[in-house]
């Protein structure tokens, strides 16, 4: 359905030219720009469709992808640039010429390009996008798309962190289903300025670590006996382990190697795999060089066992196509707290999701779930949106498609949420393999809390698959999809793994229906 002209190696530069797509003589232009720092934006993919004629002028484009196709037959060629985002970039370039007439021409720049032909148009675009993505981190069963849990989500930040504490969590997790229990900020004896602990008129780093002495070692007085106990707690329990860092970028992250250092140690002595990386900043080319360095040193020297979380919510970063190698993109802050601007809804993680699944791969999107029992009285009255409304299971099954990010302090959700929760997790991970091996398409309209939404799971063959669908506030209990082109439905069964509902399978005509608003199903197709 795809393939993938040769990669140029990452740091290589792109040649004028070094790839143009076929002429047509109707070609449509699909350009995606895409959002990052997204603690101040909520809408994170635009895409812009062309359909030119012969007469139009040529121009340029600065973008991370961009597909040029026949309109006619769905076959075409994605192009897509493995490097921070336009705007986040040390050097500002424009990236791909298009003339209506002859194609697309990639232009000079420092960072790599990656071209796919395709065929199948829209899906065909999700699946190059997916192509080109585990080219860089094909994806490792028991390593990606696993269930993190993260204390900060809950907004004690981190005056909760200790020993006791996690051991706590460490049990909690195990009981829900957790895969990964992490520390965020809070670990380490320094104190950043996002610290709850700081006293009155202190202020905290947030950044220059190197300059303080001791900063990134074990606090001695929340683990007396270093990070070792919990870990080996996890251990016990079949749990990985996580920790927060963030990377020095003082003087063009100029102590790129200490920090290295500093994260393989720990991966090698105490075996923790998974690190949540903040507060970078990419702000000239040699920075970028520098973390580009750093990146590929965890790599080689943990032969890829490491997996990094790369926060994008703040600042200049590299983005969700900086470092593809590496792991997830951590995706987004949203909390349920007073005096907080970004207070979370259910349907806007999921739009997120949707949006973003198009283009990045699912595995590599942290997607949050919060503890949807936590400060309803944060919210107006009578939302008809809020947590609350939503049954408690469908809270999960938002993220289940991505790498769901436990936002919450485990220990504390109540019994009944768990209990919702629980056969969920227990199920997603006997599918989620299958969901992430193949590809993900998002179907129905984007999400806007009043439609149909969801996502097709697909094998990469079209063999099987598994389809998630949400009711939103959608007055249509029934919803009809078209599996063209996803499942090769013919002769197959389908049957509900999840949520609530019917399902019948007529050729590759799927019918649901959900009684309840704001509710989902989840279907096997075998």
């Amino acid at each position: 359905m795809s393939s993938i002209a040769p990669i140029v190696a990452l740091g290589a530069c792109c040649l004028a030219g070094l790839a143009v797509a076929e002429p047509t003589v109707h070609p449509r232009v699909v350009i995606v720009r895409l959002q990052d720092d997204t603690d101040s934006h909520n809408e994170l993919v635009f895409e812009t469709e062309y359909l030119l004629a012969a007469n139009e002028k040529p121009f340029d484009v600065a973008a991370p992808a961009i597909f040029w196709e026949d309109s006619l037959t769905g076959r075409g060629r994605a192009y897509f640039r493995p490097a921070p985002l336009p705007h986040a970039r040390p050097v500002k370039t424009m990236d791909f010429h298009v003339d209506p007439v002859r194609g697309v021409r990639v232009l000079p720049g420092a960072e790599p390009c990656v071209e796919v032909a395709y065929e199948g148009g829209r899906l065909g675009r999700i699946r190059a996008a997916t192509d080109f993505q585990r080219q860089f981190r094909p994806y490792v069963s028991g390593r990606d798309g696993v269930f993190v849990s993260n204390t900060w989500g809950d907004g004690n930040r981190d005056a909760c962190i200790n020993e006791a504490f996690l051991m706590k969590e460490v049990a909690a997790g195990a009981e829900l289903g957790v895969d990964v229990i992490q520390i965020d900020d809070g670990w380490q004896k320094g104190r950043s300025a996002n610290s709850a602990a700081l006293k009155p008129g202190e202020q905290g780093r947030w950044g220059s670590w190197w300059d303080f002495a001791g900063f990134w070692d074990v606090d001695p007085v929340r683990f007396p006996h270093g990070l070792e106990p919990v870990v080996a707690a996890a251990r016990e329990k079949g749990l990985k382990f996580g920790l927060w860092f963030g990377p020095d970028s003082t003087d063009d992250a100029k102590y790129w190697e200490k920090d290295a250092e500093l994260l393989l140690a720990l991966h090698r002595r105490l075996g923790i795999d998974y690190f949540k990386l903040d507060s970078m900043k990419t702000l000239t080319p040699l920075a970028l060089e520098r973390q580009t360095k750093l990146m590929e040193r965890l790599m080689t020297r943990s032969d890829s066992r490491m997996t990094i979380d790369l926060d994008v919510t703040a600042g200049v970063r590299p983005g969700y196509y900086g470092f593809p190698k590496v792991g997830p993109v951590f995706v987004e802050n949203r909390y349920i707290r007073p005096n907080e601007g970004r207070l979370w809804w259910p349907h806007l993680t999921l739009r997120n999701l949707w949006s973003l699944s198009a283009v990045v791969d699912p595995a590599r999107l942290r997607m949050e779930v919060l503890n949807p029992r936590r400060g309803p009285e944060l919210y107006p009255e009578n939302d008809p949106l809020a947590p609350t409304r939503w049954p408690e299971d469908a809270i999960f099954a938002i993220s289940m498609f991505s790498s769901p990010l436990g936002w919450f302090e485990i220990q504390n959700l109540q019994p009944e949420t768990v209990a919702a929760w629980k056969p969920l997790i227990e199920r997603w991970k006997e599918e989620r393999d299958a969901v992430h091996e193949g590809y993900v398409y998002p179907v129905g309209k984007r999400p806007d809390g009043v439609s149909w939404t969801g996502f097709v799971a697909g094998a990469k063959n079209g063999s099987s698959g598994s389809v998630l669908l949400f009711r939103e506030l959608s007055d249509d209990q029934a919803f009809e999809l078209d599996l063209s082109g996803m499942i090769a439905a013919e002769g197959l069964t389908a049957s509900v793994i999840g949520g609530r509902g019917r399902v019948a399978l007529s050729g590759k005509t799927l019918v649901v229906s959900v009684p309840e608003k704001l509710d989902f199903i989840w279907v096997k197709i075998k």
